[in-house]
């Protein structure tokens, strides 16, 4: 099987929505590459290839060979954003210069154009304004013309080109019409402000797509640029945090930025992890315990040594999965960008047949319709609105979700979450605080012998990853501290374990181990068992042979978010499951507790993707909600799919969701998430394809056999550049709207 990678390169020289398609089918047709998605919002390119037959180097010559740049290196997120602000500040001073140029060409052609020399002033201002300001208009259309291909430049240049190069010549030979007995035409203002309002609008977009990745900035910046390490002497020394290596030790001042993921060395402290889990009460760490990169060090100094540096720490694995979101695309944009992909060539068809129907039945003033149909249609054509509408959408959402604890993988699930109708909840780790505790244990043997039962108890749970068993080996370590070593040890799935010692079976698990191990159940244990259930205990049992040793209760807390969580997702109309290895009494023990009617207990694994497969044949959109490894199956079926817990978990990996602090309510903020955000995708791509289905019609002079009215070229520039920043601004409303 062929490696393959997924990585995410910065992309120069996107001038508009149809040059990321035309990069995009440049590297869709390149050798090796499985799949890509170029998004216009964030310039960048989440590119999937076979390492075996092609690398990032050649990636980058076949994006270079069609006029753009891919950054490969490690510092190309750190070049993409100074190029970036390079560009910003350029572009911020051809926009001053291109206004203040304009503003008199505007007045003299509109108001003074009997004044001497009038069309030559105006030759000498539009000239640098079109020559200089926006030349790179002209250059990037050259560029693209020579591999073929057309861009929002082409159609600028092509549309101020032309009236510029008009006027130029009828302000150098006005004796041709003259002759004519015609006054000399000149469209200098249209040429030199379509310029000024088209880099105005560039200016108002890229500082509105600056703020849509406002996110992945905020995430960046809880990252130290440097760290105090101490060396093996005793001493300390600052090192950029990129030098940090594994098993090296970090001192943590406070006020400090935990700068990697380990462990507690040595002292104490509280940290605030609301970066990480959105808890606003800080945790207190001492030696051992774990600490997270990103999270606030308050009180104490404490070293750490670290574990987990650079890209693999959570929020390193945050920040790339938000990244990586922000530049998926859902399935609603296929539409946009198949229009985007032909927009430009098409509009330059009907300017040139807006050109020859105006030189056909214009009458006297034909060529002048013409120019101006022509002129304007070029100018108000906009991909550029197209192929925001969706990401910058997406880009937004997914940055609000993460700021709320919601990782979201993709943005096919986002657009997903919305339309789902039935949730199905694991128990434990998802309703419950997943932090099993013992209750109690019935002994079924004298007195005299629990001890020696009790070591032997400890010894075969701590061989088992069960949370049930860790709550066993917690509680009974103050009474043991031998571990045995055993003949055999075998883990059931869905039942428990099983293991022989000094040739005498045991068995550790639920009822079903008890039955399928055909051990029987005294009536005294089984009135204490009902108890337990009532309460919403868990039941274990030890066995020995075929008795029971005794019975363990284990209460695992009910989250506090757990009931107001599920009656919001019941007031929304959504059907709400659970599903719980447990047996019927403590399953209807929880549901009761947290007001749920429908529950399953007794699961396997394999059963709750069986499950949510039922469900998905019955027509329902599932989300479906675990924390563990015995969830993923079930998470992989799942239409949209949600992992709880700090992103440690394999389910994590599963999930196209992740819910960083476990707390239940965001799963309904997850859902109204996608449900505005693609509200707002919808409401982008309404006014885009109207705005162009209106804009351009009118400009092309279907209005004039009516009403005499012919569009400005001018006020088409306008319209032009306020649709782009339309688009971006509607997306950006997105965040600061409620999911309550």
């Amino acid at each position: 099987m062929e490696k393959t990678v997924k990585k995410n390169f910065p992309v120069t020289g996107l001038g508009c929505a149809s040059c990321a398609i035309h990069v995009e089918g440049e590297l869709k047709t390149h050798k090796g590459v499985i799949s890509v998605a170029v998004n216009y919002a964030n310039a960048s390119a989440i590119v999937e290839y076979e390492t075996s037959t092609t690398n990032a180097e050649d990636l980058k010559s076949s994006v270079q060979a069609i006029g753009y740049d891919l950054l490969i290196d490690a510092e190309g997120e750190n070049q993409q954003e100074e190029i970036q602000q390079i560009h910003y500040k350029k572009l911020v001073k051809s926009t001053i210069g291109a206004i203040v140029l304009s503003l008199p060409v505007v007045v003299i052609g509109m108001f003074l154009m009997d004044m001497p020399y009038a069309n030559w002033i105006m030759l000498a201002l539009a000239t640098p304004v079109v020559g200089w300001f926006g030349r790179n208009f002209f250059v990037n259309a050259f560029n693209q013309a020579k591999h073929g291909s057309a861009n929002m430049d082409t159609l600028v240049a092509l549309s101020t080109g032309i009236s510029y190069l008009f006027s130029t010549f009828n302000t150098l030979f006005p004796e041709v019409w003259h002759r004519k007995g015609i006054h000399p035409p000149v469209y200098f203002e249209a040429s030199a402000v379509v310029i000024a309002f088209i880099l105005l609008g560039k200016v108002l977009e890229d500082r509105a797509k600056s703020n849509t990745s406002s996110a992945i900035k905020k995430l960046m910046g809880l990252q130290p640029k440097t760290v105090m390490v101490v060396l093996e002497n005793g001493t300390e020394s600052e090192l950029p945090i990129s030098m940090v290596k594994k098993n090296d030790l970090l001192l943590v001042k406070p006020g400090d930025k935990i700068p990697v993921d380990g462990e507690i060395f040595s002292g104490n402290s509280f940290v605030d992890e609301s970066t990480i889990t959105g808890e606003s009460l800080p945790v207190e760490k001492i030696k051992g315990a774990k600490a997270y990169a990103g999270t606030l060090n308050q009180k104490g100094s404490f070293l750490l040594t670290a574990e987990k540096v650079g890209g693999e720490t959570i929020l390193a694995q945050i920040i790339k999965m938000v990244r990586e979101a922000q530049g998926s695309k859902p399935p609603i944009q296929k539409l946009a960008d198949k229009i985007a992909g032909i927009f430009v060539p098409v509009v330059m068809g009907i300017a040139l047949l807006t050109f020859m129907i105006w030189i056909s039945l214009g009458g006297e003033n034909a060529l002048t319709h013409a120019l101006l149909a022509m002129v304007s249609v070029l100018v108000i054509a906009c991909p550029c609105a197209l192929g925001l509408a969706t990401p910058t959408a997406v880009m937004v959402g997914i940055g609000k979700g993460a700021g709320l604890g919601i990782l979201i993988r993709d943005a096919e699930s986002l657009e997903m979450a919305h339309k789902v109708n039935a949730v199905v909840l694991d128990k434990t780790g998802t309703i419950t605080e997943g932090k099993p505790v013992v209750k109690e244990i019935y002994w079924n043997i004298p007195v005299m012998e629990q001890e020696k039962y009790a070591i032997l108890l400890s010894s075969i749970e701590s061989l088992s990853e069960h949370p049930l068993a860790e709550a066993v080996v917690d509680h009974l370590k103050v009474n043991t501290g031998t571990r045995l070593s055993f003949d055999h040890f075998e883990s059931l799935t869905g039942r428990g374990v099983a293991a022989v010692f000094e040739q005498k079976s045991y068995g550790i698990g639920n009822r079903r181990l008890v039955d399928d191990l055909a051990v029987s159940v005294l009536p005294s244990c089984e009135n204490i068992i009902l108890q337990w259930e009532k309460e919403a205990s868990t039941v274990v049992y030890f066995t020995e042979s075929d008795s029971i040793v005794a019975i363990i209760s284990i209460a695992d807390k009910i989250k506090e978010s757990a009931q107001k969580a599920i009656s919001g997702l019941l007031a929304d109309g959504i059907e709400v499951y659970l599903l719980t290895g447990d047996n019927q009494q403590t399953a209807q023990a929880v549901a009761d507790q947290v007001g749920l009617q429908n529950f399953k207990a007794g699961v396997m694994p394999s059963e709750k993707a069986e499950f949510v497969k039922q469900l998905q044949q019955k027509g329902k959109i599932v989300a479906m909600v675990g924390d563990g490894i015995n969830d993923s199956q079930a998470l992989a079926q799942a239409d949209v799919s949600i992992a709880m817990g700090k992103g440690s978990d394999i389910a994590m990996d599963v999930a196209k969701m992740t819910i960083i602090s476990s707390d239940l309510l965001l799963i309904a903020k997850a859902i109204r998430l996608s449900r505005i955000t693609v509200n707002t995708i919808h409401q982008n791509l309404f006014w885009a394809f109207i705005y162009n289905l209106i804009g351009i019609p009118v400009a092309a002079g279907i209005l004039y056999p009516i009403w005499g009215f012919m569009l400005n070229p001018m006020i088409a520039g306008a319209a032009m550049a306020l649709s782009s920043v339309s688009v971006v601004s509607n997306s950006l409303r997105l965040k600061t709207r409620k999911l309550e």
